[in-house]
């Protein structure tokens, strides 16, 4: 089979190569989604000013919690079709595919017209600067219209992984980029043809982007014949079971909630930098641009990781699990160490991009990046581990070990250190949050009981029967790549 277009058996073969060359695909689309972020966000700053930028700042962190319940459906729909398509049914990795397309496409609808109907109540609750209600609204509204293709677009490429095919959704969000970063300019200052829209404008271009990009990868799917497409009466997959959605549910909406988990200590974190005065706030806003980048080597290789190992897990290969996981553990040592030494070494020069030569916060940032920038070296080893286990659909337990480390340890040492060490609390919490959460993982890891878990449910009789039919048809059928 071939490794790109018609997915990677991850199950055989040297570890080491497979898992970076899976890997990187999916870093490239994080770096890219980061990068269209802050390109959009300048293109708004610089054509419409601070209060349009507060007000997609503001409907942004709503998009981020719809978005953190939709990756944790799509991991659980991943890790599913990672270990039919490691068992080589073929007929399964599509069942699963296609009831969890099915199940975010009814969900994302709702929450569509639920979010265009309650976006002003949203905004209030977020308590919107009232000179960015305005905006913040249509920006809103806009996005809210275009959710399900964009959310849609994010599962199939989610589960285009579980194949071992990384080439293909880095390839459509090479597309969905170029669209995104074409038509921000073109459509807030209403250029040639286009009219002037304003902050309805970057909202469209997003939009756009969205719709463009789920297209393409559907006619790439079906042209290119991939694993995961539907015919017939597989199509009949599209309509979830209540055994498939409560799958879906019990193991999605933990990792979801792993995301939340993060993003909601990030965001008590800045209200206490907020005390510490504006140039403190500035200098932690300049490190946490640098620290995001840090970030993606964990999160694209807890990913990848996470597949790989359930294809393994799929074909009953637990010899290699372990290595997977020490491979996961090399490789971002080395990756994310590199990056830390980088931004440390030409800390001025990178921080000066965000914050000017010569600014005062700029000696505030390198002293909190010292203290805090090699935590995210622990928090990446903390995902590889959590990644494994997520891969037989262990969830729960690393939600509850980044509740406790993200509040209890972390909140607690600023709050039991801060009289003493003053700002150096919160900066050093990093790393003692992010310490004790690779131990917690670490001892999970080793304990071993997660080995003991089962994600995928015995099939019933139809099902026997429909995997019989599938080894007789070439059609359902994966073959070895030799």
């Amino acid at each position: 089979m071939d490794g790109g277009a018609k997915g990677r058996d991850l199950t055989r073969g040297p570890i080491g190569p497979a898992l970076l060359l899976f890997a990187l695909p999916t870093l490239g689309s994080n770096v890219l989604q980061s990068l269209n972020g802050s390109i959009n966000a300048i293109w708004v700053g610089r054509f419409l000013g601070e209060r349009a930028l507060a007000a997609t700042a503001n409907a942004n962190i709503i998009m981020f919690l719809m978005f953190s319940i939709v990756f944790g459906f799509g991991m659980a729909a991943t890790v599913v079709i990672a270990q039919s398509f490691g068992a080589r049914d073929i007929a399964s990795a599509r069942r699963a595919f296609g009831s969890a397309v099915g199940f975010c496409t009814i969900l994302a609808l709702v929450v569509a017209l639920a979010g265009w109907l309650g976006a002003p109540a949203l905004l209030r609750l977020l308590a919107t600067p009232a000179e960015a209600f305005d905006p913040a609204l249509v920006y809103l509204r806009v996005i809210f219209i275009a959710m399900p293709a964009t959310l849609l677009s994010v599962m199939i490429m989610m589960g285009l992984r579980g194949t071992g095919d990384a080439r293909t959704p880095l390839i459509f969000m090479f597309v969905s980029v170029g669209v995104d970063l074409v038509l921000n300019p073109v459509l807030i200052r209403g250029i040639g043809p286009f009219p002037e829209m304003g902050i309805a404008g970057s909202a469209t271009a997003t939009a756009a982007a969205g719709i463009v990009s789920l297209i393409g990868v559907i006619v790439y799917i079906y042209r290119n014949d991939l694993p995961l497409r539907l015919r017939g009466e597989e199509l009949a997959y599209l309509l979830p079971t209540a055994e498939q959605v409560r799958l879906l549910v019990g193991k999605g909406l933990p990792m979801g909630l792993q995301m939340i988990v993060m993003s909601a200590s990030g965001l008590v974190m800045i209200g206490l930098v907020n005390r510490e005065g504006l140039v403190t706030t500035a200098a932690y806003g300049a490190a946490q641009q640098l620290w995001t980048y840090l970030q993606m080597p964990a999160m694209a290789m807890g990913a990848a990781v996470s597949a790989m190992a359930a294809q393994n897990i799929g074909a009953g290969r637990w010899d290699r699990v372990g290595r997977i996981a020490s491979y996961g553990i090399g490789y971002l040592l080395l990756v994310t160490g590199a990056m830390v030494a980088v931004m440390l070494l030409f800390h001025e020069a990178l921080l000066a991009l965000f914050l000017g030569s010569g600014s005062p916060a700029i000696p505030v940032a390198w002293h909190m990046q010292l203290l805090a920038s090699w935590s995210f070296i622990f928090f990446g080893c903390s995902m590889i581990f959590f990644g494994v286990m997520r891969a037989n659909g262990v969830v729960v337990g690393p939600l509850i070990i980044l509740a406790f480390t993200m509040f209890v340890v972390r909140l607690g040492f600023y709050k039991l250190s801060y009289g003493s060490i003053g700002a150096d609390a919160l900066w050093l919490s990093f790393p003692i949050g992010s310490g004790a959460t690779l131990l917690l993982a670490l001892a999970y890891y080793i304990r071993g009981g997660w080995k003991k878990a089962k994600l995928l449910a015995p099939p019933n009789e139809e099902e026997c029967r429909e995997a019989i039919n599938a080894e007789g048809e070439p059609a359902g059928r994966i073959a070895p790549t030799g």
